[in-house]
């Protein structure tokens, strides 16, 4: 199956300028699903900051060691349920996890409704209510559909205008259609926080009574790309994970010359070398039909890491690093397919006094770079 893609997009401010923000987001990604946590902390200001954080931490802490995630956001209702009676620092929260086939599981926690968007309109969540302790807690499952969207949403939005012209605040209805007014006059997902926290601050008349907070997560095909660097520790399996490597959807790249021959091999394609190759800091492009684009491996890996937080608008254009940067730029999932065959070329101490990691290192660092954009990235060792 393709990659399916969760876009998030969010907009967030704090009650009172230059003091944090008591609303906290988080969301992490694994090859499975997306899963996304909203805050609220009991007050504003640092208080609530901290309270939301740590309410977060912990549950994400729950969720990545093993526990279901309806255990997870039981154990933590409890806690806070606890905290809250004991004047302890205290949040609510949603956390939502969306499964790469569109199965989506929704839990709130004395938090705002949940809106679902399609192309022109919204709608509330359907949701089941429940208790535990004395927390009123929700539950919604559904499957969501490629080009629709989630909305959530801190109190900050829900109560604006409360006192000021609104009994209730603006409420799910006021929200509601002003989400249905700006899909048919054209807006997209990504813009819909934005509009909706600005209207919240003009409902408070300019003067916010609550941290506002609005997250879209988009639901679309992702674009993927498979790298494939450096020959496998046992030769062996030479053929079995070029085979898998071609069988991933997606682009194919490949990042080093000696992984290439091994591809050609595999493939029967024939490995070329560009002519008249004259750079001493690019590295030389390579060709192998079957490929999207094949470079030099620790070289390029580490050019590309280099420049990833530069002004990149005045790289060349014609070159193996510039393009594996665009590539890697516009994708949302990336599989590395990392062989841990030693390579003596690469332990030369010319590359250490260079600034040159070796594979594992620099795959290792441009993971956290790619991670850090809101991509998904999945190594494989051999």
């Amino acid at each position: 199956m393709n990659y399916v893609h969760v876009d998030i997009e969010v907009s967030q401010s704090s009650k009172r300028d230059k003091q944090p923000c008591g609303d906290v987001v988080k969301y992490f990604r694994t090859p499975n699903c997306t899963t996304i946590i909203i805050s609220d902390g009991m007050g504003s200001g640092i208080k609530a900051n901290i309270a939301a954080t740590m309410c977060i931490a912990r549950l994400e802490e729950l969720v990545k060691s093993g526990f279901t995630l309806r255990q997870a956001f039981s154990n933590l209702v409890k806690t806070m349920e606890e905290a809250r009676n004991n004047e302890l620092p205290y949040a609510v929260f949603t956390i939502a996890r969306i499964l790469s086939d569109g199965l989506v599981t929704v839990l709130t926690y004395e938090m705002p409704p949940v809106f679902t968007l399609s192309k022109h309109h919204s709608m509330v969540l359907e949701n089941r209510s429940m208790m535990i302790e004395k927390g009123v807690v929700k539950e919604s499952d559904f499957k969501i559909q490629p080009g629709d969207a989630l909305v959530f949403l801190s109190d900050g939005i829900e109560q604006a205008g409360l006192g000021k012209g609104y009994i209730h605040g603006w409420g799910d209805e006021g929200i509601q259609r002003f989400i249905d007014d700006q899909l048919q006059n054209g807006a997209i997902y990504r813009e819909i926080p934005e509009l909706l926290r600005r209207e919240a601050i003009n409902k408070w008349k300019g003067r916010q009574e609550d941290d506002c907070t609005v997250v879209a997560a988009y639901f679309r095909p992702g674009k993927t790309i498979n790298i494939f660097t450096g020959p496998p520790t046992n030769s062996d399996n030479d053929s079995k994970i070029v085979e898998e490597f071609f069988a991933s959807p997606g682009l194919k790249i490949v990042c080093g010359a000696t992984t290439a021959k091994i591809v050609a091999r595999e493939t029967g394609a024939e490995l070329e070398m560009e002519e008249n190759y004259t750079s001493n800091i690019t590295p030389v492009n390579y060709y192998l039909d079957g490929t999207d684009l094949v470079t030099e491996g620790a070289v390029t890996l580490n050019q590309v890491y280099n420049v990833w937080d530069e002004d990149t608008s005045t790289l060349d254009k014609d070159n193996p690093v510039t393009d594996l940067y665009s590539l890697l730029s516009v994708v949302d999932r990336v599989n590395f397919f990392v062989g841990m065959a030693q390579n003596p070329a690469n332990s030369d101490i010319s590359f250490a006094q260079m600034g040159i990691l070796n594979r594992s290192k620099i795959v290792k660092l441009l993971a956290e770079k790619l991670e850090n954009d809101g991509k998904l990235v999945v190594i494989k060792y051999y």
